[in-house]
């Protein structure tokens, strides 16, 4: 049985509403790692960045408080951890009584890095920024509209094409119909996808045709990443490659990896329209 097998995904739980760190349950990356190729050096670069909408405890007057909370978690963090024990996690504080905000954000602070391995930063974002939250959709030419034939629905060597003979250029790719599956329960996971580069010229329709074939693929949303990131790096040796997903939520979490292979800030993190 695998590590996410054991993890609370796709069985019946009782939610439990008092503080209760142990619920976290992390899973290494380095199995599907090795599984596309990957060693303990890795050719990226980047974070894992979750939004959780369902934050609630209570102040030190038994009176409920909200946030939404922003969680960074390194791509070199040994351990992912498991989404429904993050959200069996965050529950816990639902009945818990805090002094303060800044005494919640040091509690996930210290339970989620580890679990993780490495460490992760919380941020909260209280009421009074609520009005502040925008949507906004990922930056790129879009390339859903492209004139395809599909009929590959899990990813294949060789799908992936682009211009040897080219010049080289900068560019950035978007779509909106990247869909995966988790790993354990097989439920549908929907995301929108931006792929940066410098290098050889994409085909646009190759590139296409590829994200579509993640359809029926059962995978983490890191390691579908992570999987993408490799294969275009193998298929068209870009020389600056991010690939940055935008899933949408379950269980008041989304979960939104980056990759890059050159250094820089991490992607704005603003909600599109799905999430």
């Amino acid at each position: 049985m695998s590590e996410a097998e054991l993890s609370p995904l796709g069985k019946t739980v009782s939610y439990i509403t008092e503080y209760d760190p142990n619920l976290l349950f992390p899973i290494p990356r380095i199995g599907k790692r090795l599984e596309i190729g990957l060693s303990e050096t890795l050719p990226f670069m980047g974070s894992d960045i979750w939004n959780g909408y369902e934050l609630s405890w209570l102040n030190s007057r038994g009176k409920p408080q909200v946030a939404i909370a922003v969680f960074t978690v390194p791509a070199s963090s040994p351990n992912i951890i498991e989404s429904k024990s993050f959200k069996l996690y965050l529950n816990s504080f639902n009945q818990t009584k805090l002094e303060t905000r800044e005494a919640l954000q040091n509690l996930l602070q210290a339970d989620l890095s580890a679990a993780a391995g490495a460490n992760i930063s919380v941020q909260l974002i209280g009421p009074e920024q609520f009005h502040q939250q925008r949507l906004a959709e990922l930056d790129g030419y879009c390339i859903d509209n492209l004139d395809i034939e599909v009929d590959q629905y899990s990813p294949q060597a060789g799908l992936l094409k682009c211009d040897s003979g080219a010049t080289t250029i900068s560019e950035s790719l978007t779509s909106n119909l990247l869909k995966s599956n988790c790993l354990v329960t097989g439920q549908p996971d929907w995301a929108s996808i931006q792929i940066s580069y410098t290098g050889k010229p994409i085909n646009r329709e190759s590139l296409l045709r590829y994200l579509i074939s993640f359809r029926n693929h059962n995978e983490f949303h890191e390691q579908c990443v992570e999987r993408i990131f490799v294969d275009i790096q193998r298929d068209c040796a870009p020389m600056k490659l991010a690939v940055y997903a935008r899933y949408t939520r379950r269980g008041g979490l989304d979960i939104n990896p980056y990759r890059c292979n050159f250094s820089g800030p991490l992607p704005t993190n603003l909600r599109g329209a799905r999430q």
